[in-house]
Order: C-alpha cells, then sequence, then structure tokens
C-alpha cells in the first residue's frame, strides 16, 4: 500500500506540474463590491490563474496521492455528506463523473487543500471577478448588453443540465469556462456580503447580509454576477453542491 500511495505521489507531481496557468497583469478594477463598501474600486496585483476548472480526473490524481482527501475518509467538519457523493467509489470515477468534467460536490476545504498541493490557492473574489469580466477580445466587456444576456442565460438553466467538459472558448488572458459551466469557490467567499465597516465593528445588522446586502452594491446590471455572490455567501465551508468547482491561482 505504501508503494501504490508513493507512485500516486509521484504521479501527482507530474500531473501538478504540467497544469496550466497562465498570467493576468492585475489592475483596477470597479467590482460589484466597492472595496471600501461604498464606490472604491478593488486594486489587484498581477497572478496567473488556472485555463480550466479542476476536473474530475486531476482532482481523482489528487486523492490517490492524499488519501486523507478520499470520499469516505474527510471528516464532517471538512465535508458534507455529499463529498463526492457522485463517485463510483473513494478511488474510481464511474460513469457519472467523466474525466474531462469539472470536478464538483467538493468543499471550500478540500478545494483549498488541491491548490495548495500544486502551490497554488483559491482566487480571491476580486480575482475572480476580474477574470471573469473578459470577453474573447476586451478585459471588461461588462458594459456591453450581448454579453451580459448569454452570462445570464447559463444562470437560468435547471441546475439538473448534465456537465459538459471542460474546454471551452477563451478569453482575451487564455482563461476557459468562468461562465456557462459551474460555479466557483472563491478563497474569501464567506466575506463577501459584508461590508468593511462591519468586518472591523463586529455589526450584526442584518442588512449587511444577503439580498438586503445587494442594495450597497454597483452595477446592479450585471445580474448574473450579483447571483453568484449572493450563492457564495450562503455557503458554509463544508458544503459541497452538484454544480460547484472551482480553480487555482498562483501569485508571482
Amino acid at each position: 500500500m505504501r508503494g501504490l500511495i508513493f507512485l500516486a505521489s509521484m504521479l501527482w507531481s507530474l500531473v501538478a506540474a504540467a497544469a496550466d496557468y497562465v498570467p493576468l497583469p492585475g489592475g483596477v478594477f470597479n467590482s460589484v463590491l466597492p472595496a471600501d463598501g461604498q464606490a472604491a474600486p478593488a486594486r489587484i496585483a498581477s497572478f496567473a490563474m488556472r485555463t480550466e476548472p479542476v476536473t474530475n480526473e486531476q482532482f481523482l490524481s489528487f486523492v490517490l496521492a492524499h488519501p486523507a482527501w478520499r470520499k469516505g475518509e474527510v471528516p464532517p467538519v471538512l465535508a458534507d455528506g455529499g463529498y463526492l457523493s457522485h463517485w463510483e467509489s473513494a478511488v474510481s470515477l464511474g460513469e457519472r463523473a467523466l474525466p474531462e468534467q469539472p470536478v464538483t460536490r467538493v468543499s471550500w476545504f478540500a478545494a483549498r487543500a488541491f491548490c495548495e498541493s500544486e502551490g497554488a490557492r483559491l482566487p480571491s473574489w476580486y480575482e475572480w471577478e476580474y477574470a471573469a469580466a473578459a470577453d474573447a477580445h476586451r478585459t471588461d466587456a461588462r458594459t456591453d448588453p450581448a454579453w451580459r444576456e448569454r452570462v445570464l442565460a447559463w444562470y437560468g438553466r435547471t441546475s439538473a443540465t448534465s456537465l459538459g467538459a471542460v474546454g471551452g472558448d477563451a478569453n482575451v488572458y487564455g482563461v476557459r469556462d468562468l461562465h456557462g459551466l459551474v460555479w466557483e469557490w472563491v478563497d474569501d467567499f464567506n466575506a463577501l456580503m459584508v461590508s468593511a465597516d462591519s468586518r472591523d465593528q463586529n455589526d450584526a445588522d442584518k442588512a449587511k447580509f444577503c439580498g438586503a446586502g445587494a442594495l450597497a452594491m454597483q452595477q446592479k446590471e450585471n445580474y448574473a454576477t450579483l447571483m453568484r455572490v449572493a450563492m457564495l455567501s450562503a455557503l458554509k465551508a463544508s458544503d459541497t453542491t452538484r454544480n460547484l468547482g472551482f480553480r487555482c491561482v498562483r501569485s508571482p
């Protein structure tokens, strides 16, 4: 058994080293969540992002090399009962989890552990939103009504729709599948609907959270992005869902 784990670890090292990341330059960005809770833009340092969401095949390689993250081994405090529940077993995918589909039913803890295993981390909300604002030709396509409609159309689809494979059209940075495939974990998911003031003062005012919190958001016409914020804010770090995956980023 130790020999198999060692071999899996070696194979995982090769997989992690081959992961495809592309650089993003960073900059000043008008997020739907103002940096000061009012109107200030976010300032984003340069970073590199995985070109596609992590797949079932890649996550299988990870759990083979890191047995503590196999289905049935992860304690409930780190992942709920739905963790990888669509996989055939702890070490095989089966017909309901195809290799090139994005891995889903993974908790924030598991996603973070995967990223750390390849020298990376989960993106911040600002990093994810910044990358996702681009289309094939523009770094920020959010003012284009046609772009917004295309993005919103996916959010209107039933969650029962079978997931497709990764590998959609690349945006201007070379990043794929930020829209139209799965929702994605971000590192600071549990702080998105809390204003800077309420974080500093432990303010219990419920208007700072969930739907009411959207009243202070900028760019309300980007409804699809606001939906994503609301969904992520409703999660716990141990939660897993059938349409929630992740990708990793690296700092320079």
